[in-house]
């Protein structure tokens, strides 16, 4: 059962909770610690997306297609959709041959709010290009070119492009196949339902490739990681949670959200993955939680755990900026 891991409290009172399961795995899949249900089946949403573009990093894709590590790091990130991520997508679908127009996720908002409140300033509605998953779907779409497939359908369950994606993240995540499920996501593309400990697997995995059993796959696993260590506000954007832990932690501690309060971290060179969801998926608990996991599984220094709370300070405001509550951490 999950465990409450939060309290929003105002005027001394508890108002809401927010509960979760937490596990912390090795690369064998052994269990370091665990609160709640660390083998609780959940869909893995965007903290997927290093293990969909093995693929097309091990076969060669980046070198065909003069992909650099920033744009890696676009092509597996939940981008904020400010200007220089817009930028990284036109820019690798331009080296496609393709243009917006191919990316069938869908139109979104920013996730960023000031990016959103200058397309608002320019009179420009939100495009497929602004969803925080267009780096994904130009990723796919990239596969799809590297290996001779058509693009038309390419979201599919039964497009080639996504049974080999769905056979990668299988095989990272140390899950048989077919016990391997899929729903659709948010973006449109299959999404993996899978237990947390796998997910917390294939990110201790990812932690130190050389010592994870990835075969053929070790330098392919390890040209995203350091993508993504290197490059964290692409990975997400400016003043998310997800670039932050990896700033100030500079680069030990990989962090990759997912959709609905699924989250995931690799603590670099370690062999340790994490994998936790919010119970209630609520995305204003993300931030506090990802402190509160941190803390409870002692992976920050007390100057990395100070400079995060000053960052996220856990209080409640209103709309006036006044403070009227707090968040409590309780575990």
């Amino acid at each position: 059962m999950s465990e409450i891991i939060l309290n929003y409290t105002r005027a001394g009172h508890v108002e809401n909770i927010h509960r979760a399961d937490i596990v912390a795995v090795n690369s064998k899949g052994d269990i370091v610690k665990e609160l709640g249900n660390g083998k609780l089946p959940m869909f893995w949403r965007s903290a997927a997306k290093p293990f969909q573009a093995l693929a097309f990093v091990k076969n060669g894709g980046m070198e065909k297609y003069n992909i650099t590590s920033r744009e890696l790091a676009l092509l597996v990130s939940s981008h904020s959709g400010e200007a220089f991520h817009v930028e990284l997508v036109e820019g690798i679908l331009q080296k496609l041959g393709l243009t917006t127009d191919a990316l069938n996720c869908g139109a979104a908002r920013p996730m960023s709010g000031k990016a959103n409140v200058e397309l608002i300033k320019q009179g420009k509605r939100p495009q497929a290009v602004h969803n925080a998953c267009s780096g994904k779907h130009s990723q796919i779409l990239a596969l799809c070119q590297m290996m001779g497939l058509p693009i038309e359908g390419y979201i599919k369950p039964e497009h080639e492009a996504q049974k080999v994606i769905f056979k990668h993240v299988a095989m990272a995540s140390c899950m048989p196949e077919d016990k391997l499920e899929i729903g659709i996501d948010g973006c449109g593309v299959p999404v993996f339902y899978l237990p947390l400990n796998h997910m917390a697997q294939a990110y201790a995995r990812l932690s130190t490739p050389a010592k994870a059993g990835w075969g053929d796959y070790e330098a392919a696993a390890t040209t995203i990681r350091d993508a993504m260590v290197q490059y964290p506000e692409v990975l997400a954007g400016t003043g998310r949670i997800d670039t932050a832990v990896s700033q100030i932690t500079k680069g030990r501690i990989i962090a990759k959200i997912g959709a609905d309060a699924v989250y995931c971290m690799a603590v670099k060179d370690e062999d340790l993955g994490v994998a936790f969801k919010v119970e209630d998926g609520d995305y204003g608990a993300v931030n506090p939680s990802v402190i509160c996991v941190l803390k409870y599984l002692d992976l920050l220094t007390k100057a990395e755990y100070d400079e995060l709370i000053a960052k996220y300070p856990p209080v409640l405001k209103n709309h006036r900026g006044d403070v009227i509550g707090t968040i409590e951490f309780m575990i």
